[in-house]
């Protein structure tokens, strides 16, 4: 990733009210270490879509309309999605943007604000309000050959190291958030 990328774009068949129930973008094939190194979520609109039974677009098409200050990358809570993932996002700003889509075949694609012309200091920001589910838990599961999975207590430092082997990512841009 370029130290540049601070912005993930999606093209997105979603209306900005179902993606800030959701609380983000979902359920995109990604890189989720790539993708957790990123501060802005752009979100442009696919209405090119229309009877997909996920799509409730209402924004021009290619237009950006929604930006979002990401707060983490999760499995995507949706059925049949098990290998997807959702961007959310802590708070939001809505944003007209014409033509911001770059016509790319992926619809996930990283960049920067500056590269994009989005002035932050310009928008007003909202939190986002409840979410409809929560993101689905990661679960560990025992490797290939045993039958149960030999886990013990880890440090702080333990976990984040083999989550970077995992990931394929330097430590230090691993976070690990405890819930109680």
């Amino acid at each position: 990733m370029n130290e540049d990328e601070n912005a993930i774009v999606v093209f997105t068949a979603r209306s900005p009210e179902r993606l800030i129930r959701e609380g983000g973008s979902q359920a995109w094939i990604l890189n989720p270490a790539r993708a957790k190194l990123c501060t802005w979520l752009v979100c442009t609109q696919n209405r090119h879509n229309p009877n997909h039974e996920f799509s409730d677009a209402t924004e021009p098409h290619g237009a950006g309309f929604l930006l979002g200050k990401i707060s983490g990358v999760h499995k995507s809570p949706e059925a049949g999605d098990e290998d997807r993932w959702i961007i959310e996002i802590s708070e939001f700003a809505r944003i007209d943007y014409p033509n911001l889509w770059d016509h790319g075949r992926n619809p996930v694609r990283y960049t920067s604000l500056e590269r994009l012309g989005i002035d932050t200091s310009t928008l007003k920001w909202e939190p986002i309000p409840g979410r409809d589910s929560e993101p689905a838990p990661v679960v560990a599961t025992p490797s290939a050959g045993n039958s149960k999975a030999n886990v013990g207590a880890l440090t702080m430092a333990e976990a984040k190291k083999g989550l970077a082997l995992t990931f394929n990512v330097p430590p230090e841009a691993i976070e690990i958030t405890i819930r109680g």
